[in-house]
């Protein structure tokens, strides 16, 4: 199983931050019934295991006038899918980027500020990668479920 490692105090803890990441060691404690310290401790030995990877602001960029929100399903020959892969991870449009299971395949998230900057990640970014096989690109019209953090 993929919580095995982690106690029921652990698991009540992550459910926790993961709904809210700025929950405080005060309020974790009052809703696991542990102290402030006994819960920090907890979580700092969570974020040194590698559980806890980081915090961050989540933006909806459906809520930012003029962003673009797509993914790209990408297949190269398996030569070059190192140099792609490598090239798209320095790309800062690209927000998420996975190797999927198929004949070197990535799945790709991108937001751009504006048609003219996806038409650039388009043209000036993807069309240059060197051996690209298929390139499939949606743009993702609106956000209907969107779940952050893994369920426990």
């Amino acid at each position: 199983m993929f919580l095995d490692g982690l106690d029921e105090m652990d698991r009540k803890i992550l459910s926790l931050l993961i709904e809210n990441g700025r929950m405080s060691y005060s309020d974790l404690g009052e809703a696991v019934s542990l102290s402030r310290v006994a819960v920090r401790a907890r979580v700092q030995a969570l974020e040194e295991r590698g559980i806890i990877e980081g915090y961050t602001t989540i933006l909806n960029p459906q809520k930012i006038s003029g962003a673009i929100s797509c993914y790209f399903d990408i297949e190269t020959e398996p030569s070059t899918f190192a140099t792609v892969s490598e090239r798209l991870c320095t790309e800062p449009m690209v927000t998420q980027l996975y190797q999927i299971s198929g004949s070197c395949r990535l799945h790709v998230h991108a937001v751009a500020a504006s048609q003219a900057e996806l038409e650039h990640l388009l043209c000036s970014v993807l069309g240059t990668l060197p051996g690209i096989r298929k390139l499939e690109q949606n743009v993702i019209l609106s956000r209907l479920k969107d779940v952050k953090g893994l369920r426990l």
